[in-house]
Formats: structure tokens, C-alpha cells, sequence
């Protein structure tokens, strides 16, 4: 890969990686929002899955627009992990940002209003896991705004690693010799 050529995936991948992370960006509020509404529950479960949809989507537009149709199974792959990098980087950020200045709380309250629940309780009771679920909860209120935001960072950039092989395999394009 030339220098240009190189400079081109990383400039569409930048602005790429920024819609995804609006996508996470908004899956996350809806999630966080979601804890006391079913409907943007499943919105952001929806956007989660739409992930590498959204990211193949703009693989095709940078291989039709950026490589004139044509791009090889080395450069989607590598678009397609720099797009989970940027993407992932930047909801690292609004994420740390919110659980350090935002939550206070609220989502470990939330999670421990779900298992204090009479159908909670129950089931907790069932499967024998009531002292783990309150070692979790223990845990969680225990874990830093900067772990959180890391673990999710570190948990995008992995899923670029392993979603970039099929993106890449079926996004691919060869120029048709003739």
C-alpha cells in the first residue's frame, strides 16, 4: 500500500469511525435509558447488532467512492479495524465521561432494583445465585469510571479484530481483467 493510498483508508476510516461511535454513542444512552424502558432497551440492542451492518455498509462506500470499486481483503480488513479503533476510542471517552460524572450510581441502583424485585428474588433464589449476584453488584459499585470505559474500549477493538474478517472477505473486490 502506498503512502496516499494508506492516508485515504485512514481519512475515511476517521470519519467512519466517528458515525459508529455516534451509533454506540446512541446505543449506550438508549441502553442506560432503557434500564426503566423496554422499548429504547430493545433500540439499543438493535443498534448494537446493526454494528457490523453499518460498518460493512461504509466499507462499500469507501471501496465504490475511495478505490473506484476495487479493494483487496488486506485493505477492508484494515479499514475495518481502524474504523472499530476510532470508533471505539471516541465511546471510550463519552463512557468514562459519563460514569464519572454522570451515573452516581445509578446504574448498579437500577441493576439491584431489577434483582430486589419479587420475580427477581425468585429466580435468584432458584438457580442459587443470590450471593454472587450481590458480590457483583458489590463489585460494580466498587469499579472505577476509567475500568469501565477501558474494558468496553478494549472489548470494540477486539470485535474489529474478529468482525473485520468476514466484513473484509465479502466486501472485498477484484478488478475484472478483460
Amino acid at each position: 500500500m502506498t503512502a496516499p493510498e494508506y492516508v485515504q483508508l485512514k481519512a475515511y476510516a476517521r470519519q467512519d469511525g466517528f458515525f459508529l461511535a455516534i451509533l454506540w454513542i446512541t446505543s449506550f444512552a438508549s441502553y442506560i435509558v432503557g434500564l426503566s424502558n423496554q422499548v429504547l432497551a430493545m433500540a439499543a440492542m438493535l443498534m448494537a447488532v446493526m454494528t457490523p451492518f453499518f460498518v460493512a455498509n461504509r466499507l462499500r462506500k469507501f471501496r465504490d467512492e475511495g478505490r473506484e470499486g476495487v479493494i483487496s481483503f488486506a485493505r477492508s480488513y484494515a479499514y475495518t479495524i481502524f474504523v472499530f479503533f476510532y470508533g471505539a476510542v471516541l465511546l471510550a471517552v463519552v463512557q468514562y465521561l459519563y460514569f464519572a460524572y454522570m451515573d452516581n450510581g445509578y446504574l448498579v441502583s437500577s441493576f439491584a432494583k431489577m434483582m430486589s424485585t419479587e420475580e427477581g428474588k425468585a429466580m435468584l433464589e432458584q438457580y442459587g445465585m443470590t450471593q454472587m449476584v450481590d458480590d457483583s453488584l458489590a463489585e460494580m459499585a466498587m469499579t472505577r469510571p476509567i475500568d469501565y470505559a477501558l474494558n468496553i474500549l478494549t472489548i470494540n477493538i477486539s470485535l474489529g479484530f474478529i468482525l473485520g474478517v468476514p466484513i473484509g472477505l465479502i466486501m472485498q473486490r477484484k478488478r475484472i481483467e478483460g
